[in-house]
């Protein structure tokens, strides 16, 4: 059956199982392309091709990304990339978000060519995604998106975030190590940190440390090392500052070293089986929220009077705790 929406054949269940698993990148984009659907007839499908792929998921290691704007986020995963793909032999997936206008809902997608050597790589992929107003700095499928990337068997799943200011829980619940880019030079930006993305973070590295700014950078990591002792460990795991520059690759090597030592540390004392585990369950969560929303939006009775609740909250003739126990008593009568 042709697919006019796309432009080409449809695929079956089949066909995406067999086209991700044997590694195709044709299909495994197409497989994102579909999970990432708001089309409600692409629902049942990218439910049931989840389901088949689960088995073969679980494997790669995931690392979240995030940093404070101008800290050269794109440039420090191209790099850090070419050194998995290339001194490591690793196959590597980096999904990067793109903030979505709140006003037009478009985004730029311009991701592959802040990455132009990685972008080139047989050996890595790279998928941009809107964020479409998804809180956390993340797409809204990119826990689908990664689990379709394992199953294509690569290696490592890069998430690289819109930046901090969010809800960076969202990009530490799907991830294995969490990391925090910032500039040399910690001044007020040391007090600006938000204590719980500190709490949150499994390492923090001072990137651009290179040229005039070595220096700064060492003071620099001196100065947040002191601060992350003010934060409990968690995990057991104390987390590290390093210096490293994304500009000569100087450092790359031996904060990935990092990431390994923590993975053999989380391994050994269990604690990535019981993160990962609370992961699933977080994403359990906000599924269940999700189809809550849907149903809300699809009850006759409720959806009918949403509208007017809305203008009536925002007018402030009636409170918010009225207007959702309405909604609430409408839905349960149906």
């Amino acid at each position: 059956m042709p697919d006019r929406r796309r432009g080409r054949r449809a695929l079956t269940l089949d066909d995406y199982v067999r086209g991700v698993g044997g590694g195709s990148r044709v299909a495994l984009a197409r497989a994102i392309t579909l999970v990432e659907s708001e089309r409600a007839e692409d629902a049942d499908l990218a439910a049931r091709l989840l389901d088949a792929i689960l088995p073969h998921t679980g494997r790669a290691a995931r690392v979240g990304i995030t940093g404070v704007p101008g800290v050269g986020k794109s440039t420090f995963i191209d790099t850090l990339g070419m050194h998995l793909v290339r001194d490591r032999g690793e196959r590597v997936a980096v999904l990067t978000v793109d903030p979505s206008s709140p006003i037009s809902g478009g985004s730029i997608l311009g991701d592959k060519t802040r990455m132009e050597r990685l972008a080139v790589e047989e050996a890595a992929f790279i998928r941009p995604s809107p964020s479409r107003g998804h809180l956390g700095g993340v797409a809204r499928r990119t826990r689908e998106t990664m689990l379709l990337c394992e199953a294509a068997g690569f290696d490592t799943v890069i998430v690289e975030t819109v930046g901090v200011g969010q809800s960076e829980t969202a990009v530490r619940s799907m991830t294995d190590f969490f990391l925090l880019l910032m500039l040399p030079g910690a001044g007020d930006e040391l007090q600006g940190i938000k204590r719980g993305i500190m709490e949150m973070i499994d390492a923090m590295a001072i990137n651009k440390a290179d040229g005039e700014n070595e220096a700064l950078a060492s003071r620099t990591r001196a100065e947040y090392a002191s601060a992350l002792h003010l934060f409990p460990a968690a995990d057991g795991w104390v987390p590290r500052v390093v210096t490293c520059s994304a500009l000569t690759g100087a450092g790359i090597p031996e904060l990935w070293d990092l990431v390994l030592e923590h993975r053999a540390e989380q391994e050994r004392n269990g604690h990535l089986v019981r993160r990962r585990r609370g992961q699933a369950l977080t994403w359990m969560r906000e599924l269940v929220t999700d189809g809550l929303q849907a149903l809300l939006r699809a009850h006759p009775a409720a959806s009918v009077r949403l509208p007017a609740l809305e203008q009536a909250v925002a007018d402030g003739t009636t409170t918010p705790f009225a207007a959702a126990r309405e909604l609430l008593a409408l839905m349960g009568e149906g």
